[in-house]
């Protein structure tokens, strides 16, 4: 039997952002607009609870698309060895966008696979007869303060948000961006939730209509 859904969505903007297209290497480039694994990412960044799953509808595009090329010094582990000796920066390239604004949609069900649940989300999940609706209510309650479980990031964790929270009234859809039809766009790395094996899954001809991306629906393998 379909389990009850329940409805979550917030907005958030910032002066840069990076969606990666795997197979742009090791010059990251950008999707043209979020992916469902970011828009999840950023919802359980507001409040994660393994005891729910969430479900990216659509993302709405509030500013235009705008690419810009960004330089950064990367010194993290994957230099090379020799360069990790001597303290040299590897010069990381990427086409980024600007002066981004989005409004996310999803849905939020109960996770009928507790194999994995840690013990606290068990024991929340024993205790709530209905976690799909707790969920939204603790979310929304969240989003009005200003609080989250993680640091919110448009892609790279350096891409921090200027805004996050419900929608304003100022905010509109840019319904007059051209339709882009993307021929394949990462959907998720770990499609079985949390704890699972890594497995990438894409969507086939997704298309930006009128401002507005409506991620491919996947039939849930427990309904």
């Amino acid at each position: 039997m379909p389990r009850k859904r329940y409805e979550v969505s917030f907005e958030i903007a910032g002066n840069t952002a990076l969606w990666t297209r795997p197979d742009t290497g090791d010059s990251p480039c950008s999707y043209p607009a979020p992916t469902y694994s970011a828009a999840k990412a950023l919802f359980e960044s507001i409040l994660w609870g393994p005891a729910t799953l969430i479900l990216p509808k659509k993302v709405e595009l509030c500013s235009p698309i705008r690419f810009h090329n960004y330089v950064t010094n990367y010194g993290g582990p994957l230099r090379k060895n020799d360069s990790i000796r001597k303290g040299n920066n590897y010069q990381l390239y990427a086409t980024v966008l600007t002066d981004v604004c989005y409004r996310f949609y999803a849905e939020v069900i109960p996770n009928s696979n507790k194999k994995y649940l840690p013990e606290n989300a068990v024991k929340w999940d024993q205790k709530t007869t209905n976690p799909g609706h707790a969920y939204q209510a603790i979310f929304n309650r969240r989003l009005k303060r200003g609080q989250s479980y993680a640091s919110l990031s448009l892609g790279w964790n350096e891409f921090t948000p200027s805004y996050f929270g419900p929608f304003r009234e100022e905010t509109r859809v840019c319904s007059e961006i051209p339709d882009i039809l993307i021929p394949s766009m990462l959907r998720e790395v770990f499609p079985e939730g949390y704890k699972s094996e890594y497995k990438a899954i894409y969507d086939t001809d997704v298309w930006i209509k009128n401002g507005v991306l409506v991620y491919p629906e996947r039939r849930l393998m427990e309904e």
